[in-house]
């Protein structure tokens, strides 16, 4: 192990870290760094130094050494340990009053701070002190793992008088939400176990020496009074094992084994919980928090993504009737044919799920979407880092999405950012990446969004985390009567217990079946959802109740949650399996009428509750809604208000240039029309000289001019023409040239400003249709303002 904290002089002074690892051999081992901060500098160098009391280690040389002796070699020592728990509640005047216990089991207060109290006393001829309590946990439940307990504030620990009690106190808050279950109102006739946990650092032991009580209690509320007070404490003995590795005046001991009295009973009366449905091997003995945990399978969730999916077609007939049915479907977009439903009930070849899930979406003709996603993934996201740390949970066990960066993940990090920019009102919510990842295995991620929205918008699943998920808990309460109507002894098991519908149906209907059943469960259901809608969801519920209905019957509380946490999932790992539970999805019957019915009377109950609740509180919750709503309005107005200020200034420099484009425009106008008087000035100039110029030292040349016009002559003789003169009139032509070309440009110059004073004007009527608030166009009419006033000097 390594431990370190952040340097004095900077923020990170609050902070400290220390590594450990767990393995046999190099190898193989799994190192592990955990970093901590706390709000008190000064505590951070007390926390260090208890660390590196409670894990100081014997150099490997010197247990060696030691472990030669004679002594190392004795049987193990058995000490015994009682450990005692009681609870104290809050009274509300600064004091703690005792929880009364009625047969172990205690009676809570919901939302009522408590003090928990545990003494350890042992007994036996040797004795071994206990130096310091590591830790003080607790877990609703039992039978739970190490990683499921939460750890608490611990208050005082210190011996008795009599040196032989180590008494221990901490605070707990049930309120927080990991105590949800302990602070929550129990039915009649009902009651939930807890775990409670006390780490004691032991003189002569490394690691930490773990006691777990398992006891039971009841949940009330505030206002309840209770009349018996049981006196008697709640207490259980341990045995621990210990093997001796070093004699001496100091002597270590290593644990060989913790066993509770009552695990000890169940072992020999061979008394095993059956938490599963089927028999299970004796509970094994409470290790120590350094210990690894048993890899069991029947303890471990199923990973998301699990399973293959294999697009080999064994139905040769189901495919070609496929082939068919979308040659038919491709022709004709707008009519789905007839036997697709009855299609997708039986399955959809894996190799055309992805065309078939577009087809039943609608999605054949997405070109805004798609245009759409595109620019959607430019943009950020507020809710990136969120993104960035669900993706990373998202199908693990599948090799497209495990590797970070990679193609997979970068896939769905990019649908999810552009869904959460694309749906502002929702954003992202979790359990999201998950039915895009779906989606993705059967397609590219522009179609895969598309999808996705359609899924969202279309099939209405987007309503399910609107306004405080009021759709969602309508949901719950028409499944919950719909098994009161089909499961009426599993209804009243439920109830019995305690246990709600959203406790294990939330990511049923959030995610679509997505996170935690294996693919070819998941694909079926998709399969059924995109082409019969959100009736599916129902009726895939009530068959999975109804497949695992004995299995439910036999568990309490915990192995109810446990069941559908674990080994539910498990239970379909095969296709057999799949299509048995899809065959039975497909026979559930459930009506649109029935659930407009249980949505009737969920308005009726909700009606009820608010004409009974204090108004006081329900303007408070109306008063919380509307601000939040209006956040969100301010939030949707600013990012108006900077795309309209974008959009402004984008016009502003477009006109600017337009102007400028103009100003040059005419620039070259007045230089080509100078240009044009200047060549009229130079034309009528030269034939002024040719009109003036007389040829009178020669008879002949003067009788070839009449005037400004050359005559034939009648001497039938030729006589030769003059240079000059031809020059003249080679001049002459040229300079008619050159004017008939600067008329065309002069043409062409005047057809481009039109042409740019048309653009000006349409870009400018198109500003002013676009804009919708009056200070934009105030804006637009000062830039024609200020135009306006630029033309009018110049003309």
């Amino acid at each position: 192990m390594f431990c370190a904290r952040g340097p004095s002089d900077t923020p990170e002074r609050q902070c400290f870290a220390f590594t450990c690892s767990h393995g046999d051999s190099p190898e193989n081992s799994i190192f592990q760094c955990h970093v901590f901060r706390c709000d008190i500098p000064e505590a951070v160098p007390k926390i260090l130094y208890c660390f590196g009391n409670t894990f100081r280690r014997v150099p490997k040389h010197r247990q060696l050494s030691e472990g030669n002796n004679s002594a190392a070699q004795k049987a193990p020592l058995d000490f015994l340990f009682t450990v005692t728990l009681d609870f104290r509640e809050d009274d509300g005047k600064g004091n703690y009053s005792a929880c009364p216990k009625d047969k172990d089991v205690f009676k809570f207060k919901v939302n009522t701070e408590k003090l928990l109290q545990i003494s350890v006393q042992q007994s036996g001829p040797q004795e071994i002190r206990i130096e310091r309590c590591f830790g003080l946990l607790i877990s609703p439940g039992r039978n739970v793992q190490h990683s499921d307990m939460q750890l608490i504030e611990l208050m005082s620990m210190a011996y008795a008088p009599d040196t032989r009690q180590y008494n221990i106190s901490g605070h707990w808050d049930p309120s927080e939400k990991c105590f949800a279950i302990l602070n929550t109102e129990t039915e009649k006739d009902t009651r939930v176990f807890l775990t409670v946990a006390v780490d004691l650092v032991l003189v002569g032991i490394q690691e930490p020496v773990r006691f777990t009580l398992e006891t039971k209690a009841k949940i009330y509320a505030v206002s309840e009074r209770f009349w018996y007070l049981s006196r008697k404490a709640f207490s259980e003995q341990f045995n621990v094992c210990l093997k001796q590795v070093k004699v001496g005046p100091e002597p270590t001991f290593e644990v060989v084994k913790v066993e509770s009295q009552t695990e000890k009973e169940r072992r020999t009366h061979n008394l095993n919980l059956n938490l599963s449905g089927t028999n299970r091997a004796p509970v094994e003995p409470v290790m120590t928090p350094q210990e690894e945990a048993e890899d069991s399978e029947g303890d471990e969730p199923l990973l998301s993504g699990s399973g293959v999916v294999s697009k080999e077609v064994t139905d040769e007939e189901l495919l070609a009737t496929w082939a068919e049915v979308l040659t038919r479907w491709h022709a004709n977009l707008a009519t789905r044919p007839k036997q697709v439903t009855q299609l997708c009930r039986k399955t959809v070849p894996e190799a055309l799920r992805g065309e078939v899930w577009q087809l039943l979406a609608g999605c054949t003709d997405s070109q805004n979407l798609l245009e759409a996603y595109r620019v959607l993934i430019t943009k950020d996201s507020p809710s990136d880092a969120v993104i960035q740390r669900d993706i990373n949970r998202t199908f693990p066990a599948h090799d497209f999405f495990k590797d970070a960066g990679g193609q997979g993940q970068d896939s769905l990090y990019r649908i999810s950012k552009a869904y959460s920019v694309y749906d502002e009102e929702i954003g992202y919510v979790q359990g999201l990446s998950f039915l895009a990842a779906a989606l993705l295995l059967h397609m590219p991620e522009e179609q895969a969004f598309c999808v996705l929205v359609k899924i969202m918008y279309d099939y209405q699943l987007r309503k399910l985390f609107k306004h405080g998920f009021l759709e969602l808990h309508l949901k719950f309460y028409q499944l919950e009567r719909l098994m009161q109507d089909q499961l009426p002894d599993l209804y009243d098991h439920f109830v019995e217990m305690g246990l709600e519908i959203h406790m294990f149906a939330s990511q049923w209907f959030l995610t679509l079946f997505t996170a935690k059943f294996p693919l070819h469960v998941v694909f079926g259901i998709l399969d059924l959802f995109l082409s019969e809608g959100n009736l599916t969801i129902f009726c895939v519920a009530l068959a999975l109740l109804k497949s695992s209905r004995k299995e439910l019957l036999s568990h309490e509380f915990e192995g109810v949650l446990k069941y559908f946490r674990v080994h539910l999932p498990k239970k379909y790992r095969s296709e057999s399996s799949a299509r048995e539970l899809m065959a039975c999805a497909v026979g559930t019957k459930v009506s649109s009428r029935k659930l407009k019915k249980y949505e009737k009377e969920y308005q009726t109950i909700q009606e009820q509750n608010l004409q009974q609740e204090d108004p006081l509180e329900r303007y408070e919750r109306e008063n919380k809604r509307l601000l939040e709503d209006n956040l969100r309005l301010e939030r949707e107005n600013d990012d108006l208000g900077h795309e309209l200020v974008d959009t402004k200034l984008t016009l502003n420099s477009r006109v600017d240039a337009l102007q400028d484009h103009n100003e040059e425009l005419e620039r070259e106008l007045k230089g080509t029309t100078k240009l044009l008087r200047d060549t009229e000035d130079e034309k009528k100039r030269l034939e002024a000289e040719s009109k003036s110029a007389k040829v009178k030292a020669c008879p002949d040349c003067a009788s070839v001019f009449d005037g400004d016009k050359l005559r034939l002559s009648n001497n039938p003789k030729e006589k030769p023409e003059d240079p000059d003169i031809s020059e003249l009139q080679k001049q002459i032509r040229e300079l008619e040239l050159e004017l008939a070309q600067t008329k065309l440009a002069l043409v062409e110059s005047e057809c481009k400003t039109q042409d740019l004073t048309h653009q000006l004007s349409a870009a400018v009527a198109e500003i002013s249709t676009a804009s919708r608030s009056t200070w934009l166009t105030k804006t637009l009419s000062s830039i024609r303002e200020a135009a306006t006033n630029k033309k009018e000097p110049k003309e």
